[in-house]
């Protein structure tokens, strides 16, 4: 599966109030979503340097990380975006600023 068929795929399990409406409401429950599973990843990278790096730990990330992508990929969905389009530019942008020798740094437009 790629990820334009995978973003496809998330509105079979998207079960929340407005699915699928494209409401700012339903941005405000995938925003919040996204914004709490990356906070997992992030506490578990925590307890990870804090009590000792494991392969059991680490596959916990990656499955804390499918979960970030799902939220993604409903975003993508309803903000009428495509993934792997969304995938293209990042990567353009930031191959364009590693050109200039910009890609360090902090701002958008540079």
């Amino acid at each position: 599966m790629n990820v334009t068929e995978y973003q496809k795929w998330t509105r079979e399990t998207a079960l929340y109030p407005e699915a699928n409406t494209g409401s700012v409401p339903e941005l405000m429950y995938l925003s919040l979503g996204l914004a709490g599973e990356a906070a997992e990843i992030a506490n578990k990278v925590k307890k990870l340097y804090r009590d000792g790096d494991s392969a059991e730990k680490r596959q916990a990330i990656q499955a804390e990380m499918g979960d970030v992508l799902w939220y993604l990929g409903r975003l993508a969905e309803v903000l009428d975006g495509d993934l792997a389009e969304i995938l293209q530019a990042n990567q353009d942008k930031l191959m364009s600023r590693k050109d200039r020798g910009v890609l360090s740094g902090s701002g958008d437009n540079r």
